[in-house]
This record gives structure tokens, C-alpha cells and sequence, in this order.
């Protein structure tokens, strides 16, 4: 339902919609895209909570956290509807406290939600899409909870974004 009323909102704008996501919101992007041709991007701030969307023939591979309840989680979907996110750029960007089988539950538990993602973005890329995922720390950017966009870099991080949408032609 969220992302019919997503896809409604987004039908409305004359140039369409780039979409910013956190969280659960993540796979209502990806589904909203689905639903309406005018989502011209995504940028997705530690997607998970809810299933990442892949093609009903080629589901992920499951890493199960140490809680298995909290394990990251896909659905498959029709390959034409999984086609329309390969025509659009996404990037995801996550932060700090990501490690498998820490005996942290958060820090496992978006450990699976990050091999997920890196699984969502290799199926969009092999069917020709453009999907990104940036591990924060890994570009030397550090001290990003779950809530990134609201730590005290989140200068840094808007700009990181900004200069996405420019490498993608969507700065204007």
C-alpha cells in the first residue's frame, strides 16, 4: 500500500521524483519504481528491515544472523517488474557497526542486511542496471549509526549524495 501511495504522489510531479529512502523505507523505493516509470533515482540510506526485491528466479542466498529472526529478507518478483529498477541509478550507503556474527545483535543483524544489499546490487547491475553500494567506512568516512543522515557529518554525507546525483546528470 505504501508504495501505491508513493507511486501516486510521485505520478503527480511533472518531472518525476528522485527517492530518499532509510531503513524499512527501502524496499518501498524499490517497489514504488516499479509501480510508476517517473522515479528518476534512489538513494538509500541503510536499507533493510524488509525485503530486498530480486527476481522471482534468481533469489539471493539467505545470511542468516546469529538471531535468525533478524536475518536480512528477499521476495522475488517478476522479471519485468525487476527490469525497471535496472533503469534507473540507486546507490545505498551504510555506516559504521556492520559485522556477521558479532555477538552484537545490531551490528549481525545489519551484517545480513549488508550481504543482501551487496546481492541486490550485483542482480541489478548483471540485467544492465547502475546500482551502487557504499560501505561508509570503507571510503574512510566513520562514526555513522543506522541513522547516518543525522550524525554530525551528515554534511559529508548529504554532499557525498549530491555529487551522485551530478556523476548521474540529476543535479538540476
Amino acid at each position: 500500500m505504501n508504495a501505491d501511495v508513493l507511486a501516486e504522489l510521485v505520478n503527480r510531479q511533472k518531472d518525476g521524483a528522485i527517492l530518499v529512502t532509510h531503513s524499512m523505507g527501502g524496499t518501498i523505493g524499490w517497489r514504488t519504481a516499479i509501480r510508476t516509470n517517473k522515479v528518476r533515482a534512489i538513494i538509500a540510506y541503510e536499507p533493510g528491515g524488509t525485503p530486498f526485491v530480486f527476481p522471482e528466479t534468481e533469489m539471493p542466498k539467505i545470511t542468516e544472523a546469529r538471531f535468525k529472526a533478524l536475518s536480512a529478507s528477499a521476495m522475488g518478483v517478476p522479471m519485468n517488474d525487476f527490469l525497471k529498477l535496472t533503469k534507473i541509478p540507486i546507490v545505498l550507503y551504510y555506516g559504521d557497526y556492520i559485522n556477521l556474527g558479532s555477538e552484537n545483535v545490531g551490528e549481525d543483524k545489519w551484517g545480513t542486511e549488508y550481504a543482501m544489499a551487496e546481492q541486490f546490487v550485483a542482480a541489478i547491475n548483471r540485467h544492465g542496471g547502475d546500482a551502487t553500494l557504499v560501505h561508509l567506512p570503507k571510503i574512510g568516512i566513520k562514526g555513522n549509526s543506522h541513522f547516518l543522515i543525522q550524525e554530525q557529518n551528515n554534511e559529508e554525507i548529504m554532499k557525498l549524495a549530491l555529487t551522485w546525483l551530478k556523476s548521474k546528470g540529476l543535479d538540476k
